[in-house]
């Protein structure tokens, strides 16, 4: 059970250091996290976007935009911090959901 308790701590300290991915770029002014680039970014830094990047683009839209509600856009890196927060903690508990749920499933077609 020991390491099953270090790894949650772990997977906490983790969703409670998301933070830095928004407050680095902030503070030297760099942009958006890397690999978190729009068409836009990636028409900037690459000069051209790929047709197939344009086709699937819309494609998926996440159910927390931008890791942040949206009261929250704009009002200041303490609130876009929450909602890095908030997003890792949602995420988290979707994964633990669906893997607790596909755990039960598998251990019951294996009980019959």
């Amino acid at each position: 059970m020991r390491t099953a308790r270090k790894l949650w701590w772990g997977i906490a300290v983790l969703v409670l250091i998301s933070p830095i991915g928004l407050i680095l770029p902030e503070l030297f002014k760099s942009g958006p996290a890397w690999g978190e680039w729009g068409l836009e970014e990636i028409g900037n830094l690459v000069g051209f976007v790929p047709e197939g990047f344009k086709r699937l683009s819309d494609m998926w839209s996440a159910p927390i935009p931008d890791y942040n509600l949206k009261n929250w856009e704009g009002q200041g890196l303490a609130k876009s911090g929450l909602g890095y927060i908030f997003s890792g903690v949602l995420g988290v508990g979707v994964i633990v959901f669906l893997s607790f749920l596909v755990g039960r499933i598998l251990t019951r077609k294996k009980n019959t």
